[in-house]
C-alpha cells in the first residue's frame, strides 16, 4: 500500500527539527501543511526518508524554508531539481509588517514615487533626443520621409477623434455658460458670460480638454500598437532588415499629433463657443447675433495665438509619451497594460504642468 506523507519532528536548539516520510505530493499529503504550519519555529527539514516528491510537496518544503528559514538536508536529486525550481518562490501567505514609524513610512513611499517620476522623463527627454536626431537625418535624406504614414496617422489621430472632441466640447461650453450665469446672476451681470465662455475656451479649456482626450486616445493607442509590436518582436525585424523603428513607427506618430493637434484645438474651441451661445440663447434669451458681437469684441487676437502656441507643443508631448512607453514594453502583456496606463498618466499631468507654465509666462509678458 502507498504511504501517506507523515513527518515526525522533535526540537531542536534554534527550533524544530522535521523528518518528512512517506509520498510528499498532491494526493497524499492530506493534514501535513496544516500540522506543519502549528509546529512554530521551524530548523531542519530532512527529506531523506520519503519515498516520493512533486510540485506541490516542493511547494510546501519552500514555503516553509522561506517563512522559518529552515535547512533542508537529505534531499534526493529529483527533490533537489523541483526545490532549486522555486527557489524564486517568495510565498504571498507571508506577510512582512513594517515597524517603522508612519512618517518614515510616508517619507519613503514620496521619495520612491519622486525618483520613479525623476527616472521617467529622464528617459522621456532621452527618447525626444533619439527622436530628434532621427528627425535629422531623414531631413538630410528627403527621401526618406514617410509621407503616407504621417498622413495615415491624420486619420487616426485627428479625423476619427472629431466626433467625440466636438461634444465633449459643446457640452464643457454649456457648463461653463450654466455655471458662469449662475453666479453673475447675483450681480446682475449676466451679459458677462459671454466673456466667460469666449475667452475660457479660446485661451484654455478648449485646447486642455482636447489635449486630455487625445492623450487618452491616441497616446495610449501609441503606448498599446508600439508594445505590441515589441513583444511579437516586429521591432527586431525591423532593425534586422535596415529599417529604424524611429523613423518608420515613432516620427509619423508624433508628426501626425504634432500637425493635428492645433486644428483639434481650435475645433474644440469653435464647439465650446457654440454651446455656450445655445445656452445663452435659450437660458438668458440673447439672440445668436448679439453672442457673436460680443464675441468679436472682447476676444482678443493675443488668445488666438497663445491656443496656436501652445497646441503643437501638448500634440508633440502626447506622442513622445506615448510612444516611449510603448518602447519601454519587455517581458509580457500585462507590460503592455501598465504602459498604456503609465503613458496617459504621464501626457496628462506634463500637459497639466506645461499649461500652467505657458500661464504665467504669458501673463509675465503682458499676454493677459
Amino acid at each position: 500500500m502507498v504511504a501517506s506523507a507523515d513527518f515526525e519532528h522533535s526540537e531542536g536548539a534554534s527550533g524544530a527539527e522535521v523528518r518528512f516520510s512517506g509520498r510528499l505530493t498532491l494526493a497524499r499529503l492530506g493534514d501535513v501543511p496544516t500540522r506543519l504550519g502549528e509546529l512554530g519555529p521551524i530548523s531542519t527539514l530532512d527529506l531523506s526518508s520519503i519515498d516520493r516528491i512533486d510540485t506541490v510537496g516542493a511547494w510546501i518544503v519552500t514555503r516553509t524554508v522561506n517563512e522559518h528559514g529552515a535547512k533542508v538536508i537529505g534531499a534526493s536529486d529529483e527533490a533537489r531539481r523541483l526545490l532549486d525550481a522555486l527557489a524564486s518562490d517568495k510565498s504571498e501567505y507571508r506577510v512582512h509588517n513594517d515597524r517603522r514609524p508612519a512618517w518614515l513610512r510616508m517619507l519613503d513611499q514620496i521619495g520612491t514615487a519622486s525618483r520613479s517620476i525623476w527616472h521617467e522623463l529622464l528617459g522621456i527627454v532621452d527618447f525626444f533626443g533619439a527622436m530628434i536626431i532621427a528627425l535629422g537625418i531623414q531631413i538630410r535624406a528627403r527621401r526618406r520621409l514617410r509621407w503616407n504614414a504621417i498622413v495615415t496617422r491624420f486619420q487616426t489621430v485627428g479625423l476619427d477623434a472629431l466626433p467625440i472632441i466636438g461634444l465633449m466640447s459643446f457640452l464643457i461650453g454649456i457648463v461653463i455658460a450654466q455655471q458662469g450665469a449662475v453666479q453673475l446672476r447675483q450681480f446682475g451681470l449676466e451679459v458677462f458670460t459671454i466673456n466667460l465662455v469666449g475667452r475660457a475656451s479660446i485661451r484654455e479649456l478648449g485646447l486642455l480638454m482636447t489635449a486630455i482626450m487625445v492623450a487618452g486616445r491616441s497616446g495610449s493607442a501609441f503606448a498599446a500598437q508600439i508594445g505590441t509590436m515589441k513583444l511579437t518582436e516586429e521591432i527586431d525585424a525591423m532593425r534586422t532588415i535596415g529599417v529604424s523603428p524611429m523613423e518608420a513607427i515613432v516620427l509619423p506618430r508624433v508628426a501626425a499629433a504634432t500637425i493635428t493637434m492645433p486644428l483639434l484645438g481650435f475645433y474644440a474651441s469653435i464647439c465650446a463657443i457654440m454651446g455656450g451661445g445655445a445656452f445663452v440663447w435659450v437660458g438668458l434669451d440673447m439672440p445668436p447675433l448679439t453672442y457673436i458681437q460680443r464675441l468679436r469684441e472682447i476676444i482678443p487676437m493675443t488668445d488666438f495665438w497663445i491656443m496656436l502656441i501652445k497646441a503643437p507643443v501638448f500634440g508633440l508631448l502626447i506622442g513622445v509619451t506615448g510612444c516611449y512607453e510603448g518602447m519601454q514594453v519587455r517581458q509580457n502583456a500585462e507590460e503592455v497594460g501598465k504602459r498604456t496606463t503609465s503613458a496617459v498618466v504621464a501626457a496628462i499631468f506634463l500637459v497639466i504642468v506645461l499649461d500652467a507654465m505657458f500661464a504665467v509666462f504669458f501673463s509675465s509678458i503682458g499676454w493677459n
